[in-house]
């Protein structure tokens, strides 16, 4: 039976990868970005043009996840449309490169803003529809860098995506009871498929990246290529949309809590396996156990 589903940040990347994958996969999709009338006009067209030639139920609705109202309508005009909201897939985030302290302050906050905040937003207006019905389905689109290997000049973005993931921990146990279901997918590096890399952001104190360039002299390249190395040739940004799709077909209570895409296998898998063991094997101890599977 075909699920009512709303993804952020879905103009580009795994967004719109993922999109389409879903609605291939015959569920009614709505692709959440910002400015459908402006800058991203072609991609609505694009998903218009989708819709029509494959025969799928998608489309686009404005939602600024940097904006609660913005959140807050985009939520209600799903609800109104199809009925019902069943699954929500956090993607909307934004990359920047750079020396760590070459970012001001502000410029953290908003890495923060998009990668861990929006979900907050995003949460608050939709969890009152998922735990009215008792039903649904919370995917988080992490990284690999939370765990794994994390080569420098990536930090904000890193640092970001540990904190999106620690929310998601919480609130997988938090809406358990609420028969919640929660998949934290984890992508690795993929650096050619998406605008993740091409799209990122720049430090704003280019005489602090001026002292950094001193010592670590063309760093920044250095990273871009070896991670690129890494990666497979055959590597397929399009398996993480499919693992998504995959997901949300299993059964409730069936789902994985947490699902690997990494091609470079920078060694994240492993670390946290074993950091959900002792999370699984606390909740048992202290008597929580039903927490780890939706009611």
């Amino acid at each position: 039976m075909g699920k009512n589903i709303v993804v952020t940040g879905a103009s580009s990347g795994f967004g719109a990868l993922t999109v389409r994958a879903l609605a291939d996969a015959g569920h009614t999709v709505y692709a959440g970005m910002r400015e459908t009338a402006g800058r991203n006009a072609p991609a609505v067209a694009e998903l218009v043009g989708y819709a029509r030639e494959h025969g799928v139920d998608l489309g686009a609705v404005e939602m600024d996840v940097g904006d609660q109202a913005s959140v807050d309508a985009a939520v209600e005009r799903i609800v109104a449309e199809a009925g019902r909201l069943d699954v929500v897939v956090h993607n909307a985030g934004h990359m920047v490169l750079g020396p760590a302290e070459a970012f001001t302050p502000e410029q953290l906050a908003a890495v923060y803003d998009t990668n861990v905040l929006s979900t907050q937003r995003v949460n608050r207006a939709a969890l009152p529809h998922l735990r009215a019905q008792g039903d649904g389905l919370v995917v988080w689109v992490g990284s690999s860098s939370s765990r794994g290997g994390t080569p420098p000049y990536l930090a904000p973005y890193f640092a970001a995506k540990a904190a999106e993931d620690a929310l998601a921990v919480s609130y997988a146990a938090e809406l358990a009871r609420f028969g919640i279901d929660t998949t934290i997918v984890v992508p690795g590096a993929f650096t050619s498929g998406t605008n993740h890399f091409a799209h990122a952001g720049q430090p704003e104190n280019p005489e602090i990246v001026a002292a950094y360039e001193e010592r670590y002299a063309n760093l920044l390249d250095q990273v871009s290529e070896r991670l690129a190395r890494l990666v497979p040739a055959d590597a397929d940004p399009a398996e993480v949309a499919r693992q998504i799709a995959r997901v949300v077909d299993l059964p409730k209570g069936e789902r994985p809590f947490r699902v690997h895409v990494d091609p470079a296998h920078d060694g994240a898998e492993e670390v946290f396996d074993h950091g959900d063991r002792i999370r699984a094997d606390f909740y048992r101890r202290i008597g929580l156990e039903d927490l780890l599977r939706p009611a």
